[in-house]
């Protein structure tokens, strides 16, 4: 479900708060990846977008997983809803598709289909962060 999500990296940067993160940038070796999705949702279909990424948020706390943090529109450009998300392992992404489908939900290239029926649009972004524009300065000069 995760790679849903969209990424967007300068919004990535703008928005992606320490609280997203278990670990900062500064005590790990490498920053953490996150995934950020912008959502322009289909005309009339608000609530059951939000119900459905409610449902699989449900899973994630219910598991222990990290969750999204969303942010939805208030005035500027056209999107409805940005998601920032940190990525899953892949025993993550697999202990999350289980509960999904113990719970009844779709999940795979089912859900994939599902989801497109409440989206105008949506892009999904991998980042690397949430650093400070020094750490990020370095990082260039030192590969």
């Amino acid at each position: 479900m995760r790679h849903l999500m969209g990424k967007c990296l300068w919004l990535g940067l703008a928005l992606a708060t320490p609280a997203v993160f278990a670990q900062s940038a500064a005590a790990a070796k490498e920053p953490s990846r996150a995934i950020v999705s912008l959502y322009r949702v289909a005309p009339g279909k608000h609530v059951a977008f939000l119900k459905w990424m409610a449902d699989r948020d449900a899973i994630d706390k219910q598991l222990g997983l990290p969750r999204a943090q969303w942010y939805a529109h208030f005035q500027g450009d056209s999107w409805d809803y940005v998601a920032v998300a940190p990525v899953l392992t892949d025993a993550q992404q697999k202990k999350e598709d289980d509960a999904a489908k113990a719970k009844g939900l779709t999940t795979g290239p089912k859900s994939s289909i599902e989801f497109r029926e409440f989206i105008a649009s949506h892009t999904d972004t991998l980042t690397f962060g949430p650093m400070t524009v020094s750490e990020m300065a370095t990082a260039i000069n030192n590969p």
